[in-house]
């Protein structure tokens, strides 16, 4: 009996290292899968829903090249990205080299069974505070994010796939953010009539925005020339 008890001890003191290790397996599988991209151009088209800014659906190109360079631009000249959030990407998550992933279970997410895994960066030196990522086991996608940062506050994406889900790349992104943390692209002004006079301009700017992309088409692994992100 005293056997077993010790046994029952060292069993469920291992457990959490391993889960711990579980989940860092998991993230280094998702992560090769995301590094078999080291760049692309992408056309879309981009759908603002901010209370504030009145703006219709544009095309964007987006460019990314490895490990963090991500640019969007818009056909109109000016971006209602939130400022920060561009570089809010898998990579920049995924490419963490110092931090603590602890296992937060299972949830669903657009009907897949998702993994859940929480993530603290551990130096000080990160942009990054903390991240959730839900991510199908299956086909190794982050279907959705969770991403707090020091400076540019919380930002959840969503993603989901299609015919370039072997590159772990995504045919539509739901960006959601505060809008307390948003920041005007120059030359905007501010419109804090969404059409239904309930809302002042104080408690608009505590409402969530979202921005959608559609991907129409990827150019995958032939080469973004860095003046691009100048």
């Amino acid at each position: 009996m005293k056997k077993m008890r010790v046994l029952f001890l060292l069993l469920f003191l291992a457990a959490p290292a391993l889960y711990a290790q579980e989940v860092r397996t998991l993230l280094q599988q998702v992560k090769a899968k995301y590094d078999k991209v080291n760049d692309y151009t992408a056309t879309g088209k981009m759908k603002t829903n901010v209370i504030f800014i009145k703006a219709p659906v544009a095309t964007v190109k987006v460019y990314y090249k490895r490990p963090d360079k991500l640019k969007i631009k818009n056909e109109s000249g000016v971006s209602f990205i939130p400022k920060g959030s561009a570089n809010v990407n898998m990579n920049n998550v995924l490419g963490l080299s110092d931090y603590e992933a602890v296992d937060g279970g299972t949830e669903k997410i657009a009907g897949i069974n998702c993994r859940v895994v929480k993530i603290f960066p551990l130096s000080d030196d990160e942009s990054i505070t903390r991240s959730t990522l839900y991510i199908d086991e299956t086909k190794l996608l982050v279907m959705k994010s969770v991403i707090s940062t020091k400076e540019n506050g919380t930002y959840e994406l969503l993603m989901s796939y299609k015919q370039y889900a072997e590159w772990g790349l995504p045919d539509k992104v739901e960006l959601t953010f505060n809008t307390r943390d948003y920041k005007l692209p120059k030359g905007v002004t501010i419109d804090y009539d969404n059409g239904s006079g309930k809302d002042k301009p104080e408690d608009a700017k505590n409402k969530k925005g979202k921005v959608e992309i559609a991907y129409s088409s990827y150019i995958i692994n032939k080469g973004v020339p860095d003046s691009v992100f100048n």
